[in-house]
């Protein structure tokens, strides 16, 4: 089996996912295609050797709908010869698209693939796509269906975690984030987006407070208790989990992600084709693995991912430097480092979603490129990413510095 190598990666800035963001003015399309460009323009590479783009999208609809990854590369410039192929596991579908990218390359069937993702959440709202699963009864019925934010809090429950702690955590990931700008640390990476004319629009990520306490976070109301209690959700859980008394409901629109456009892209392929464009390996693709889990608390995938991640590389949590999980909900991050028993200062030591925002599709392909990047700056040498997915999944890749 062939080795996959990162030979590069960037991504656009985090723009606030509303009208008044920094990107909201851009089309999905360009804001993957911007990516696709400077992948291009920064390693000199001859477009017709892609053998394909695959990106990420949640709600592939409207703007990001029609396979949104084969026009992107058309206007991008690339050859007319590369495909474009977009897929959808939900929050980790920017990972999943960098791990086809490796497996094609793995497989000895293509040399060189970008994998990455796009999402304009201000432009194509959460949820759009609809589905049975939120809104078919009988589904819904059959799944114990309650919205993310209720397996959050029910995670926090279940595992003890209270308003101060999901809190704390939160204000650590925007001092941690706010000291990584501060010192430079996204600047090889974080291309700025260009309008029309070419004028500058964002070149930061927009959501980042520095001067978050806990005291303005317990300011905050609780965002998922009405929903919970008068929609019914709560009563759903409780079913699917007698043995807890009540959910406490712990989580605000300060500790959980926040709804931002981006994309990102990351250049994948083999050992040969590095030497044709005369680009040196950063790193090479350990493994990577998917799970199901329960689908009512449905945050708890990381864990069994990032497992089996592991003994596909023939590794334990041990062998791992550094971890990046999305902060989808601070309990989600908490959880995660109780059952592996990984230290705060081994996980998302730059900050995360909670305080720069998880634009869905393009998420997974930034956390790679933030940990790769973390590893050279500190001369580490191995990583594991990994995110929590609806419907009860996760998913989990490894990368060993070169």
């Amino acid at each position: 089996m062939a080795e996959a190598y990162i030979y590069d990666h960037v991504r656009t800035p985090r723009g606030r996912g509303r009208a008044n963001g920094g990107l909201h003015a851009v089309p999905p399309i360009e804001l993957a295609a911007q990516v696709l460009r400077a992948l291009r323009d920064r390693n000199e590479v001859d477009t017709r050797l892609v053998d394909d783009v695959v990106l990420g999208v949640v709600t592939p609809v409207g703007e990001q709908g029609a396979d949104i990854a084969r026009p992107a590369a058309l206007i991008a410039g690339f050859d007319e010869s590369v495909p474009g192929l977009q897929l959808d596991r939900f929050c980790s579908s920017g990972l999943e698209a960098v791990n086809n990218a490796a497996a094609q390359v793995m497989s000895g069937q293509s040399k060189l693939v970008i994998g990455g993702g796009v999402e304009s959440m201000s432009r194509v709202p959460m949820g759009s796509a609809g589905g049975a699963w939120p809104r078919d009864p009988a589904v819904s019925y059959a799944t114990y269906f309650a919205p993310q934010g209720i397996g959050a809090d029910l995670i926090a429950t279940r595992s003890g975690f209270s308003r101060e702690d999901v809190d704390r955590y939160a204000v650590a990931s925007h001092q941690r984030a706010t000291n990584a700008w501060a010192e430079g640390r996204f600047s090889r990476s974080v291309l700025t987006v260009v309008d029309a004319l070419g004028l500058p629009l964002l070149g930061h990520d927009e959501l980042i407070r520095s001067d978050t306490t806990l005291e303005t976070l317990g300011a905050l109301n609780a965002a998922f208790a009405q929903m919970g209690e008068l929609g019914g959700y709560d009563a759903i859980a409780l079913q699917r989990y007698p043995d807890v008394d009540a959910v406490r409901h712990v989580h605000t629109a300060g500790n959980s992600s926040g709804i931002v456009d981006g994309a990102a892209g990351v250049l994948v392929g083999n050992k040969e084709v590095g030497a044709v464009l005369g680009l040196k390996p950063r790193a090479r693709i350990r493994s990577f693995a998917s799970v199901g889990s329960e689908p009512t608390i449905m945050l708890t995938g990381p864990a069994p991912a990032s497992l089996k991640a592991l003994r596909n590389a023939g590794m334990n949590a041990g062998d791992i430097d550094l971890f990046e999980l999305n902060e989808a909900f601070a309990s989600v991050v908490l959880e995660y480092m109780r059952v592996l028993d990984i230290p705060h200062e081994r996980i998302n030591v730059n900050g995360g979603a909670i305080a720069m925002g998880h634009p869905l599709g393009a998420t997974g392909a930034m956390l790679l490129g933030t940990v790769l990047d973390e590893l050279e700056r500190t001369g580490k040498g191995t990583a594991l990413v990994t995110l929590c997915v609806g419907i009860g999944m996760g998913t989990a890749t490894i990368i060993e510095r070169l």
